[in-house]
């Protein structure tokens, strides 16, 4: 099997198949490769990499530096010095959720690791949850009340903000607290007593992406305005139409969990899950599909209404195949499967979502794979609430509004009307954390503590709850808003308190463990989670079938819309709130693989009619100029924007990067969609270099990537792994002894059927590993300093090809081919099969860079971390403030300085630490005592780590897996990284 990164690639693959290789010489370049995109740039990046005060603050990668040790006088009972505490809390951005633990090292929250305890997320996290860490010291944050945009004191906020509040207008007007969606019950209570106290006040949520489509769809069919909890876990057959569930999607971490499950072939055998997606771009979840089509966003409504039809009368309005799908084909895998199946959509039209319901309802899924019994609480914006209230505010109607965690300025695609609306309203008081282009456009602005300076509770579905706590005293001068909704209303009351009296009043009576409330506190706050063991109901409720009927009668086969808009939320960036974290700016999109930018994905066929090349800059609609990448997978007619980008107020590293694509956005029966139909797009003759980190590595046709069919992984012998694994060990006409290692023997395995490409795990390893980030510009010229990358392969048709990924690290091999060329033996073997690097020895020759075939160890070509111009020091010379983000260090591992190689270690720092802890419990070290931060991180369970030497660790286990190989086992470096290779299901 043939596999390439991208169009240049696929087109050299072709040009190789047509001519002799004695003729390609005289080929010219422009007919081999796409046209390189031009050197100029929009912006000057370096320029904006102030992260706060200074570019150092970019990396969150500089040495603690240890001045004088001062022992306690008295020690709290709580910190040990030098030592990690774990606290159970919560992760909520108003968009996504998850159970974390937060690590805090003398007093500083510097890691997220997942809540084994959560039956929702099960110890998984994301890219966003590890990165929040920095968010909590970043510079740009709020860091006082203001009033009109000059710092006042809280009393002087809270005395204006009262006599607001108590002022009723007689003119009738009203006041709006307009927030993301909550699910904390307890600040839902206070929000409820507080518009009991001042009864002029509404509340109303808000979500820069919608889900309000799906709840309207749910009332009209179940008489239930929900969002039901899915098992993806319990689907045999699962089939999506453009729902992103493992990247975006509602509650990705917690879908990862259940997905992976039913994809492991060891496990299920012949019984593993079938997934097919229909979908207009690629996305991270159609690129692990065993099966992906591709439609425009246009036709899914009447391929869906045709499914129905077919699924109540077994026919179809018109031919067998509707968009290239053969309806009665994949009906009938359906039918057959009933009660084992789920089909989901990622659309916001209620329409659709109502033939969604209609098909799960003929298919028997409700109550098995669909539960509206056991809601999901996530998403509860009201798109109509919000539109009438844009109505309301140009209409002068309302006098004071309140944004709580929101910036309807930025991502309402009437923004402008919004802004217009704004100015007439009196009283504008911003409850944000983050600089924003809402909080911007306030008279007031009274800063909220960050998550990990705060308390809160959760309930992301029903029956099951969390908490959070704080793990840090506030930084800057902030108040949480629940205090702020308190001090207003004339209560002194401590938030903690007020969470801790509404579980006593409305949880402790569903626990049945303890009969005392101070035990069943301290042991939710403890596990982070209290979950109520009945789960309620699973009854098949009733469809109104006239809802979904009317429907289908009254959808049309599409016509011609022209070129289409496919509006979609980043992996690594999300609706734009985190704009300003680095960590996430230079995180490759799974898919594109560009950092720092978005970009519009076009694809192959369109490119060649509008001749079109990466990096050309096209406009959208005579409006919206962006830069084009081709992408194969991408629906012929159609291109595809990610939102999140063009922000104008967020702060020195995210403002101004990319393109703000939320006004393009439409709407479909009052709740926004994100799709648009005949748009114009043009060739402006400009270029734009995208920061694509794809080529910096290439495959040169050697077989490093894997994947085989169901059915040959069930055909193959039980023993040819073993056979396997002796050819690769033996050391016959080798130059090397064979290696020997008593104790224990370091290893870890990856398995690619697991992997979904999600970068979870390079996040993670770069906050443990105090890995500096470089900049769009350096990213460009392949100095970015990931120490694990995900690489992504395409294999067959450029217009919808397969997918592959797999994440490559330093694979520490026995017989180690960068050891031999050190001059100065900075990279040697430890006794416990390590390649380690002693980064003061290291003087930058790169000769061990050049010889890893692998292309797994990075340079520090400049003083990213500030290391040398700073000396240690917690200060910028040239400022006296404090560089915050250092805080953030992990002070276990040591801060490169320029011009050293460096790499993954397999977090020893977590292989010391693992021992030592084991010894001090007089025991020996047992399998789970040690995770890397990448295994830990991974939401797929992807990877497993151990000692090989071990005959019952997993590691161990997993390397006599007949699926389990070894990368470029012929140039006999040993590695003691192994894979295991991706398994398709071809069941259509």
């Amino acid at each position: 099997m043939n596999f390439w990164k991208n169009i240049t690639e696929f087109n050299k693959q072709q040009i190789s198949k047509k001519y002799p290789e004695s003729d390609r010489q005289n080929i010219s370049l422009i007919e081999m490769l796409d046209k390189t995109a031009g050197k100029s740039s929009r912006r000057n990046f370096l320029k904006l990499f102030g992260y706060g005060i200074s570019s150092a603050l970019l990396t969150a990668a500089c040495e603690r530096p240890v001045k004088k040790a001062i022992p306690y006088l008295i020690e709290p009972e709580e910190v040990t010095p030098g030592k990690a505490n774990y606290y159970a809390s919560s992760f909520f951005d108003g968009n996504q959720y998850c159970s974390i633990l937060l690590k805090v090292r003398d007093g500083r929250p510097i890691k997220v690791e997942g809540n084994d305890l959560s039956p929702i997320t099960r110890g998984g996290t994301n890219s966003i949850a590890q990165a929040s860490v920095l968010g909590l010291y970043d510079n740009a944050r709020y860091q006082f009340p203001m009033r009109n945009k000059k710092q006042v004191s809280w009393q002087a906020i809270d005395k204006d903000i009262t006599n607001i509040l108590k002022k009723s207008s007689s003119s009738g007007k009203r006041k709006v607290i307009l927030s993301s969606t909550i699910i904390s019950p307890s600040t839902k209570k206070l929000i409820s007593e507080f518009t009991q106290r001042f009864s002029d006040v509404e509340h109303i949520m808000y979500d820069d992406v919608s889900f309000s489509g799906m709840r309207e769809a749910n009332r009209l069919c179940f008489d239930r305005s929900v969002i039901p909890d899915y098992r993806f876990d319990k689907a045999g057959i699962i089939v999506s139409f453009g729902a992103d569930f493992l990247g975006t999607w509602l509650s990705p971490v917690e879908f990862t969990k259940q997905y992976t499950s039913g994809r492991v072939p060891e496990n299920v055998g012949e019984n593993m899950s079938f997934h097919l997606q229909i979908e207009s771009a690629l996305s991270l979840t159609g690129s692990n599909a065993d099966k992906r089509m591709v439609i425009k966003p246009s036709e899914e409504k009447y391929l869906l209404s045709q499914f129905y039809k077919y699924l109540t009368q077994r026919k179809t309005d018109s031919s067998e195949e509707v968009a290239g799908v053969n309806i009665p084909k994949v009906a009938e895998l359906l039918l057959k499967n009933q009660g084992n199946s789920l089909i989901v959509s990622g659309s916001n039209d209620p329409e659709i979502q109502c033939l969604i319901n209609g098909i799960n309802y003929e298919l028997g899924n409700y109550g098995n794979t669909i539960n509206l019994d056991n809601p999901v609480y996530l998403k509860q914006g009201d798109d109509k609430a919000v539109s009438g209230l844009v109505e309301r505010m140009n209409n002068g109607e309302i006098d004071t509004i309140m944004f709580y965690d929101t910036n309807p300025v930025y991502s309402l695609p009437n923004s402008d009307e919004f802004k217009t609306g704004l100015k007439k309203v009196k009283n504008r008081i911003a409850l944000s954390t983050e600089v924003n282009e809402t909080a911007d456009l306030c008279e007031y602005v009274c800063p909220d503590h960050h998550m990990m300076e705060s308390w809160n509770d959760y309930q992301p579905k029903e029956n099951h709850y969390s908490l959070g706590q704080p793990g840090i005293n506030n930084i800057f001068n902030t108040r949480q808003a629940q205090v702020s909704l308190l001090k207003w209303m004339g209560r002194n009351t401590d938030f903690m308190e007020y969470i801790k009296a509404y579980w006593r009043d409305n949880l402790f009576e569903k626990d049945d463990r303890f009969i005392d409330f101070r035990r069943f506190w301290n042991k939710s706050l403890q596990d982070g989670v209290f979950n109520v063991k009945n789960p309620g109901n699973k009854n098949t409720p009733a469809l109104d079938r006239s809802v979904v009927g009317t429907i289908v009668d009254g959808t049309a086969k599409p016509g011609q819309n022209g070129i289409e808009l496919h509006i979609y939320e980043n992996v690594a960036v999300s609706t734009g709130k985190y704009a300003n974290n680095p960590w996430l700016q230079e995180l490759p999109d799974p898919i594109s693989k560009v950092c720092w930018d978005n970009c519009a994905s076009v694809s192959p066929s369109l490119a060649e009619e509008y001749q079109l090349d990466t990096g050309d800059v096209i406009t959208i609609n005579d409006g919206l100029e962006i830069p084009v990448q081709v992408q194969p997978g991408q629906e012929k007619r159609t291109i595809s924007v990610p939102v999140g980008y063009g922000r104008t107020k967020s702060g020195k590293v995210g403002q101004g990067l990319g393109v703000n694509i939320y006004p393009l956005l439409d709407y479909s029966g009052g709740h926004r969609i994100h799709v648009r139909n005949n748009i114009e797009i043009k060739k402006t003759g400009k270029k734009y270099e995208l920061a694509d980190t794809q080529l910096h590595n290439s495959m040169e046709e050697r077989d490093i990537v894997r994947s085989m069919n169901l059915e040959e992984f069930l055909e193959l012998p039980v023993n040819d792994k073993e056979a396997h694994q002796d050819g690769h060990h033996s050391g016959e006409g080798s130059l090397y002894e064979k290696p020997e290692f008593k104790g224990h023997h370091w290893g870890m395995v990856v398995d690619l059927n697991s992997c979904i490409g999600c970068n979870a795990c390079t996040i993670a390893c770069n906050i443990e590993n105090n890995i500096p980030v470089v900049g769009r510009e350096e990213v460009k010229q392949a100095h970015e300093m990931h120490w694990i990358r995900i690489d992504r392969y395409y294999s067959g048709d450029r217009d919808n090809p397969e997918v592959l990924r797999q994440p490559v690290m330093c694979q520490h091999c026995d017989n180690a081919p960068c050891e031999n060329v050190c001059p100065v033996q900075a990279t040697t073997h430890s006794s416990e099969g390590i390649n380690q690097m002693a980064y003061n020895r290291c003087i930058g020759t790169r000769y061990c860079n050049n010889n890893c075939p692998y292309k797994v160890r990075r340079f520090n070509w400049h003083d990213y971390t500030k290391a040398d111009a700073m000396g240690g020091n917690l200060k910028d010379p040239a400022n006296t403030t404090l560089d915050l983000p250092r805080m953030a260090l992990n002070p276990d591992v040591t801060v490169r300085a320029k011009g050293v190689i460096e790499k993954c270690t397999f977090c020893v720092q977590r292989i010391q630490g693992g021992k030592m802890k084991a010894k001090s419990e007089g025991r020996s070290l047992q399998d789970d005592d040690i995770k890397t931060a990448c295994q830990q991180a991974c939401p797929a369970d992807a990877i497993v780590f151990g000692d090989m030497n071990d005959p019952e660790s997993k590691v161990s286990k997993k390397l006599k897996n007949k699926r389990n190989y070894h990368l470029l086992e012929h140039l006999h470096t040993l590695p003691s990284v192994t894979y295991m290779n991706e398994v398709n299901n071809k069941l259509v």
